[in-house]
């Protein structure tokens, strides 16, 4: 594939909801343009797009996929992303390489969340939009009614381009209402309203305006090339959004999206300088779509290939960069040598000579660099602001089935955190739990389901358990007199001691008040040695104990028989006699949780919080979306995400971050008491 300017580059994403088409699209436009010998169907799983087993298997996109073609004189890379929410990290990732945000809308569906989030994300990424209904051959599309939703949800300015010749299994064709040309094919009521359309589209091109607004009030029309002038300024400057429509397993409709795409939608040259920030003088710069540039990429996406090993996708911003040459990575402070640099088409590579600013390139085998680096030259080392993956909603334990999956997991979860952002890996040192985090059910069973089609790694998921703690609430004392007699030297050792509760977040206080030398220094340290080793085991459930202050004021010694291990194992019995006297309680961890909803499911959040020991601390209105924040416990929290998305149909958010420990009402405490020792029971057994 040649080199190519960037005013003839076309950088979309698609968007849309799970099952609106947007992966038959790309197999539609590849055939509209030759790319492809025929097109490739989801439910035969052989398509371009979803080449991977698991999407061949579920026949819908799990992950993110770049396809490029060539119209003419024009590159366009698409990125064919997923429907389900719980991917939403391929979209944010996606976003950050594209001008245009492609939506397409199923016809039979209306304007569903898929679709509402991908014309919000790139608004707010600042791309063009351009928005494609799909299926209108089917039983129940409805034209207006989708033209109706998108013009409700984001105003006049989501205009049709195009009206369909016919409906459901009699849909045809379509009319271009820009050139007015297929409007004679309509008859009655749709020619009417086809008519009314087409004079809507201009006068909402003339308004984009103002010197094209005064002329055609003047004359009441203008010509077709003054509409298209301004109807490509429009879509740039985000004026605009386009309405196409179609039936693309029956290839209606996508010769002529794809000419809007390449004559309307905006090049990298059309859009504003991008800012970097120059590490060697710590200032930002900003830098224009120009080849002849410091050379300034980014990487917003990584893939593990079985044969390549791991190929790296980035954006350049500025410069270029040859096969067969090297960069500088600016975030890991390390040079890279690469080799061929490609496009791709699902999963071919498409060999170039160079990839220049604008477009969208890979190269593969690098080994330092992963998704948000910066790729620049070592003397002018220019790095980009991280784009901002969204937190994981949920977790889950994880234990590998065998010996044999325990020395393979590593790898296998490496990889898979270093494709996706928002899979996370962490372990838990109270509990010793490998933790796997995800955005959502079908998002962390797609991951461990790659675990087993990719690397043969097996394993077991359950739900986290909650790093409970152990503190007391009132005082309490206790005397302990150790003493072993064993033929030679004995033990000997006596620790008066008393607990009570410091403030929480303390941790340990260890306070030496005998008098007299009734213990001597040596023996002290001894205690405090025996105390803070039973600290990490509570007399309630096991748990780890914290926010305590142990204080030893008396004692007694044996001129023979005292001993440092006689004193440990004193002071440790007559702490957790003390414990037993003051009180006991188990603290709960409680998270600062920041949800974003709907406004019309705000009082329904707010009562489901309640349901969940939550505390609504406060709310806030934003456009059509409302912020609540409110103070939840962990173990609530664990599998929210699945009951928050039933209650707002997909359409709400939160992230949380540790707030404080609380006391665990007493009504819960047996159960969880009950628990923990039939873990420990279970753990047991395995050992």
């Amino acid at each position: 594939m040649p080199t190519f300017e960037s005013k003839n580059i076309r950088n979309l994403i698609l968007l849309g909801h799970s099952g609106c088409g947007k992966t038959s699209l790309v197999e539609a436009l590849l055939f509209s343009v030759g790319a492809v010998q025929r097109m490739g169907s989801v439910n035969e799983g052989n398509t371009v797009s979803d080449y991977n087993e698991d999407e061949k298997e579920r026949k819908c996109s799990l992950a993110s996929t770049l396809i490029s073609l060539v119209s003419g004189p024009v590159k366009v890379n698409m990125i064919d992303t997923p429907g389900y929410t719980d991917f939403i990290g391929e979209l944010v990732g996606g976003l950050r390489a594209v001008d245009t945000g492609l939506v397409v809308v199923n016809a039979t569906g209306g304007v569903e969340i898929g679709a509402e989030r991908g014309v919000k994300m790139a608004q707010q990424k600042g791309a063009a939009v351009v928005i494609f209904i799909n299926k209108l051959d089917k039983e129940h599309a409805d034209f207006e009614r989708c033209i109706e939703g998108l013009q409700k949800k984001f105003g006049k300015k989501c205009v049709p381009m195009a009206w369909p010749v016919g409906k459901e299994s009699g849909f045809k064709g379509i009319a271009n209402l820009l050139t007015r040309q297929g409007l004679e094919g309509l008859a009655g009521e749709d020619a009417a309203k086809a008519k009314a359309a087409a004079d809507a589209f201009t006068e909402t091109i003339a308004e984009s305006d103002d010197a094209l607004l005064e002329k055609y009030l003047e004359k009441g029309e203008l010509s077709a090339d003054e509409l298209k002038g301004a109807l490509r300024k429009a879509v740039v400057e985000g004026k605009v959004m386009p309405v196409l429509c179609g039936a693309v397993t029956k290839e209606i409709g996508v010769k002529e999206l794809l000419g809007v795409l390449t004559d309307y939608a905006p090049s990298p040259a059309d859009m504003p300088k991008v800012e970097a920030t120059d590490q060697n003088k710590s200032e930002k710069v900003s830098l224009g779509a120009d080849p002849a540039g410091p050379l300034a990429a980014h990487v917003f996406k990584t893939l593990s290939d079985p044969y390549l090993g791991q190929i790296t996708i980035f954006k350049i911003f500025s410069g270029k960069m040859q096969a067969n040459s090297g960069f500088y990575n600016v975030d890991k402070g390390a040079k890279e040598k690469i080799g061929q640099v490609f496009s791709l088409m699902g999963k071919a590579q498409v060999q170039m000579e160079s990839i220049q600013a604008g477009d969208i390139g890979c190269v593969a085998k690098l080994k330092n660099t992963g998704t948000n680096d910066s790729m620049s030259d070592e003397k002018t080392p220019l790095k980009f602001d991280p784009i901002q993956f969204p937190d994981p909603a949920i977790s889950y334990s994880l234990k590998p089935k065998t010996r044999d999956d325990e020395e393979k997991i590593s790898t296998a979860l490496h990889k898979l955190t270093a494709e996706d952002p928002t899979f996370k890996i962490s372990r838990d040192e109270q509990t010793k739990e490998m933790i796997v985090n995800g955005m959502g059910d079908i998002h962390i069973t797609t991951m461990i389901n790659r675990m087993k089609l990719r690397f043969g790694v097996q394993v077991d998921l359950g739900t986290p358990k909650v790093p409970y703690k152990e503190t007391i609430m009132g005082k309490g004392n206790a005397t302990y007199r150790h003493k072993k007699q064993t033929g030679g030297s004995g033990q000997f050792a006596e620790v008066w001691l008393r607990v009570e509760p410091v403030q929480r977040g303390v941790g340990f206080e260890f306070v030496n008040e005998v008098k007299g030398g009734n213990i001597p220094g040596p023996f002290i340290v001894s205690c405090e040695k025996g105390i803070r080793a039973t600290l990490g085991t509570g007399i309630l459930a096991g748990f780890p104990v914290v926010d305590v202050r142990a204080i030893v004021y008396d004692g007694k010694t044996h001129p023979v028989d005292s001993k440092d291990i006689a004193f440990q194992v004193a002071a440790r019995r007559a702490f957790k006699e003390s414990m037993e006297k003051a009180k006991p309680v188990l603290l709960e961890p409680i998270m600062d949780v920041e949800f974003v909803v709907p406004e019309e499911f705000m009082g329904d959040i707010a009562g489901s919080l309640n349901q969940h020991r939550g505390r609504v601390m406060g709310m806030e209105a934003a456009e059509g979306a409302q912020t609540i924040t409110a103070k939840v416990p962990l173990d609530e929290m664990y599998k929210y995400v699945n009951e928050m998305k039933s209650i707002t149909g997909g359409r709400g958010t939160y992230t949380m971050t540790f707030s404080h420990y609380e006391v665990v009402p007493s009504s819960l405490v047996p159960g969880i008491v009950e628990k923990a020792k039939a873990g420990k029971v279970e753990q047991k057994d395995e050992d």
